[in-house]
């Protein structure tokens, strides 16, 4: 959901980090390696995550130096005292965090009484590092509406109480990896922004343009969690005492790191959708601050920023991971107080933060306009003159942007549009990406695929999947053939492309058919077996589309189609050998389709070129958008019929 702002201002920042830095060679008297398996964990994260100090809130012997309410209250005091208002002059107090010091009350209140406050609104946002983005977001709707002239937003992190060595060496022997891996990531610390409705008289303001935040939990598993048992005892609270829970290591802090790929894939199609929707331009971006918990994900971030044909270059990028480590929710914070400092900040620069939260995947991003002291008069529309549009390829008058569905304006913000070119391969793709995003989102959360989700998932729902998916791509090959007989001029160069690659899939059926037999599937032969009313549906639509002339917008169903082959099931797989518990020859056609639907994406890419080549008007392109919506549909369509759950109308 994006809100937009108009009359909200950042006009001060503050930290509090506790003690000394502590570099790599002093971890240990801290966070000590509790075996020789520990510290080989411990050696091989350091040296990916980048982290050289950090600063954690317990002393050697492992008690605790600051509670992480002082620690939110210090870095309140540090922002107002380099600011022009006092505490008295704020009246909304929002928090985030993944956890205060006490279960109730919220973490707000009792900041709120650290600091000996007045009344006020306060709001606590728990969860994990988005959590902070959220209290922004809430902190800063509060200030819009004009009911309130300053609000205080903090988040802060205590995580090393957590590893300390009492708590882990009783069980050393039986610590799983994504238990260890956390001890060397994260460390403690807190931060503070105050908003205004007026920039403030001395130094640059940074007004917020808009908030996006968005919680994918409906579509993945848990990735990070503290507070967890096993199957009997799911929760803490379930156990006959904490004493138990403890010793059964529910309160140990984990991450599932093999899910993390999926973390950034969403948020680079977030990315990419903010940019569709105008909101982002990567070309006038000017600082990037991503937030990630260790350098070797950095390049992963540029990686599909430029696949996706939308990087920031990399000088434009901020972090102070190095010296300052992951501090969870307060990391954004940190950041924005040590940009103020370190960059000279000129009225019209743009600042994008991006902060992924892992828990169990939510996607945050919020942009601020730098503005000069004393810019009140102005502050309704940006500074340095309007917002381009980054597809739009001749100029347009200004416009208001209306609310799109899902999004929410609380005063009108005007971003408006001017003449900016991108290469329409790049505009087609940026549309196909918002249509990929929303069908694998809706995909994750049919019945079958929220099963594997589940842990619930079962032989019988591979077969009925394999049973309904084999006649679906036995004729994968023959539609696409049908279509090149139909390819004429200006577009003969995609007849061997089309070819090659029906030529490529037209014996696919029987290694899946074989998969389903060794599975247990009962039918002698793959004629016994009938296509789903969804893959009925997708059948006859592909081989309709196949028989007209030029059928070019067969590419937007290639597009889903190969895309769920190599995007999605590599991320099923895992799930589904572990749940199944059967041998690797039984998923040779999954795990095909994952290693080599990369190489057809490419050959699609190519196809593509040859089309816009010939796309004056943009027709083609159009048609190939829409394609790829109609053939998620009727894709979400047949693995609703796995199970028999056939909706008279699409689900939302």
């Amino acid at each position: 959901m994006v809100i937009r702002f108009a009359s909200v201002f950042l006009n001060g920042t503050g930290v509090f980090l506790p003690g000394e830095p502590v570099d790599n060679d002093a971890i240990d008297a801290f966070i000590a390696p509790l075996d020789a398996r520990s510290a080989r964990i411990k050696r091989r994260i350091l040296a990916d995550n980048g982290i050289k100090t950090r600063h954690y809130a317990i002393d050697s012997e492992g008690r605790t130096t600051h509670s992480a309410t002082h620690m939110a209250a210090a870095a309140a005091r540090a922002c107002l005292a380099a600011s022009e208002v006092t505490l008295a002059d704020v009246s909304v107090l929002c928090t985030g965090s993944s956890g205060g010091d006490l279960a109730m009350p919220g973490f707000a209140n009792m900041v709120q009484g650290e600091l000996g406050a007045g009344p006020l609104h306060t709001s606590s946002h728990q969860g994990v590092c988005a959590s902070s983005m959220v209290a922004l977001q809430h902190a800063a709707t509060m200030v819009e509406l004009g009911s309130h002239a300053h609000a205080l937003v903090l988040a802060s992190e205590l995580p090393s109480r957590m590893f300390k060595r009492s708590r882990f060496a009783p069980r050393s022997y039986n610590v799983e990896f994504d238990s260890h891996f956390l001890r060397w990531m994260l460390s403690d610390g807190a931060g503070a922004c105050l908003l205004g409705q007026r920039p403030r008289a001395r130094g640059p303001s940074l007004r917020l343009d808009w908030i996006h935040t968005r919680s994918f939990s409906g579509d993945h598993p848990v990735c990070m969690q503290i507070g967890g048992g096993d199957s009997q005892t799911p929760s803490y609270l379930d156990y006959p005492s904490l004493a138990e829970a403890e010793q059964a290591g529910a309160f140990l802090l984990r991450q599932d790191i093999r899910l993390l790929p999926r973390l950034f894939e969403l948020g680079i199609h977030e990315y990419i959708e903010l940019i569709r929707r105008e909101l982002i331009d990567p070309q006038r971006t000017d600082h990037f601050l991503c937030h990630y918990s260790s350098a070797k994900f950095a390049p992963v971030v540029e990686e599909l920023m430029s696949k996706a044909g939308f990087l920031i270059p990399r000088e434009r990028w901020y972090s102070n991971l190095e010296r300052r480590g992951n501090t969870g929710s307060a990391s954004i914070m940190l950041m924005l107080d040590d940009l103020q400092r370190e960059r000279p900040l000129v009225a019209g620069q743009r600042v994008l933060c991006f902060v992924p939260e892992s828990g169990r995947f939510t996607v945050s991003f919020a942009q601020f306009t730098v503005v000069a002291p004393d810019a009140a008069a102005t502050r309704a529309a940006p500074a340095d003159g309007p917002t381009p549009s980054v597809f739009r390829a001749r100029p347009q008058q200004a416009r208001t942007v209306p609310p799109r569905p899902g999004e929410e304006q609380a005063i009108a913000a005007p971003h408006e549009a001017s003449a900016t070119t991108r290469a329409p391969v790049a505009h087609l793709i940026a549309e196909l990406s918002s249509v990929w995003h929303d069908y694998q989102s809706r995909l994750r959360r049919t019945p079958l695929l929220h099963k594997l989700s589940d842990g619930r998932f079962t032989r019988a729902d591979y077969l009925a999947w394999m049973s309904a998916w084999v006649p679906q791509v036995q004729y994968g090959s023959h539609w696409m053939r049908r279509a090149a007989e139909h390819i004429r001029e200006p577009f003969e160069a995609l007849i061997p492309l089309v070819s090659a690659h029906a030529g490529d899939e037209q014996d696919d059926y029987a290694i899946l058919f074989d998969d389903y037999k060794r599975s247990g599937g009962e039918a002698a032969h793959f004629d016994e077996l009938r296509r789903n009313p969804g893959g009925e549906a997708l059948n006859a639509y592909m081989f309709a589309l196949a028989g007209q002339p030029n059928p070019v917008a067969l590419l937007g169903a290639i597009y889903i189609i190969e895309g769920t082959g190599q995007r999605v099931i590599p991320q099923l797989l895992p799930s589904l050998q572990k749940q199944l518990q059967l041998p690797a020859d039984r998923f040779r056609f999954l795990r095909y389709h994952g290693e080599n639907d990369q190489a057809h994406l490419a050959r699609w890419l190519k196809a593509v070129e040859i089309v816009l080549a010939h796309d004056d008007d943009g027709q083609h392109a159009r048609a190939i958008v829409d394609t790829a919506r109609a053939t998620s549909e009727l894709y979400l369509l047949q693995f609703r019929g796995v199970e028999g759950r056939l909706p008279s109308h699409s689900a939302p």
